[in-house]
């Protein structure tokens, strides 16, 4: 095998293996990426056997052939290399090297046989559709940070994307949540969708996806099975298996009683808890909100480290409210709206709260309430 490659082609290929490979793992093998050369094309194709992804870039090929070569050490080579730079990848196969050449500079790596390397059993996909960029890159960016950490409630942790019925129809739908906090994420039904099945996606494959999903004219195929998800542009193919597990009726902790409404410049408020959480400690970074009319007061009192207090001015016509919530909770929630305001829903101080866009409902967000 021997193929000359643009330094850039090549570091965007090879970044995009080296993330999927896990640095700890007892199978040499699965530390290495499986390069295919074929024609114009080269094929990166690296897997931690939960995750496989497949990066195909334009190559001048020489002799078709095919390596496996760590991805770690690729990856820094490349990374190392000049802007601009043409670089040589060649094997002769019998070696065992796998030599890398740009410039003044060559590398010469140890390879393991391509045969060894594991390839993720095909899977045959109930529900096939293609959605813009823009649309999975919301539905993710903005569910992901509620996905839960624990891995006792293993089906919690990834993002529950499924079709289902809105007040506005049927639409595509991504949720997730911990127990403490709570993302509902609708976008309209792509064409096709309307069969397919509702999967969790795990935590790793949302944030491999969202390196898919920077080019805003780029359509993205996706192919759904029970067990399979395969998210897929002309260059990258990501395929991950799911989550086996049956994600909770998210619906019933969706307050809908909520009537005390609160409407605030959200950058302001995001911008004000993170000033006062300062002086928290940070083992329960409680943040109180004392509502009046028209008035919001936000108060951090810890007696080891101080205490702090900011106001703001706010739409509020209800009945005096306190209510306290953990700060990091507040700051992630109010930093992904996208517009100016921020509305909330509040029932009382015990009771979870809501959170939406000014009127927008396609993006809805539950938090839980602390005791301050």
């Amino acid at each position: 095998m021997k193929f000359s490659i643009e330094r850039a082609a090549l570091l965007k290929a090879v970044a995009q293996a080296q993330s999927v490979v896990e640095r700890r793992n007892t199978i040499p093998i699965l530390a290495n990426v499986l390069i295919e050369a074929d024609g114009n094309d080269v094929m990166f194709r690296a897997t931690d056997l939960d995750i496989e992804v497949v990066d195909k870039a334009p190559a001048m090929v020489e002799r078709g052939g095919a390596t496996t070569v760590s991805a770690v050490t690729l990856h820094e080579i490349v990374r190392k290399l000049p802007d601009g730079a043409m670089v040589t990848l060649a094997d002769d196969g019998t070696a065992g090297r796998l030599s890398v050449e740009a410039g003044r500079s060559s590398f010469n790596l140890a390879t393991l046989p391509k045969e060894d390397f594991p390839v993720m059993a095909s899977s045959e996909y109930t529900s096939n559709f293609s959605a813009p960029a823009p649309t999975l890159r919301r539905l993710f960016d903005k569910s992901k940070f509620a996905i839960s950490t624990e891995e006792t409630r293993y089906y919690l942790n990834g993002v529950y994307m499924h079709v289902t019925d809105s007040e506005e129809g049927r639409v595509l739908r991504c949720v997730a949540t911990d127990g403490h906090r709570l993302a509902r994420i609708d976008a309209a039904l792509p064409e096709g969708a309307e069969e397919m099945p509702g999967v969790i996606v795990p935590r790793k494959t949302v944030g491999e996806l969202r390196k898919l999903l920077d080019d805003d004219d780029m359509e993205i195929a996706v192919s759904v099975s029970e067990t399979k998800v395969r998210f897929a542009t002309p260059q990258i193919t990501l395929t991950s298996k799911v989550i086996d597990g049956t994600f909770p009726d998210y619906s019933r902790v969706i307050p809908t009683g909520n009537t005390r409404r609160l409407e605030v410049d959200a950058s302001e408020f995001a911008k004000a808890v993170d000033r006062v959480a300062t002086v928290s400690s940070e083992r329960s970074r409680a943040v109180k909100l004392s509502l009046d009319e028209d008035r919001l007061i936000l108060s951090v009192n810890a007696p080891d480290s101080g205490a702090a207090e900011e106001e703001l001015a706010v739409a509020y016509a209800d009945e005096r409210l306190e209510i306290g919530f953990n700060a990091k909770y507040l700051l992630e929630i109010a930093s992904q709206v996208d517009r100016e305001n921020a509305v909330f829903m509040f029932n009382s101080s015990g009771d979870p709260t809501l959170m939406r866009e000014g009127n927008d409902t396609s993006a809805v967000y539950v938090v839980m309430p602390m005791r301050v």
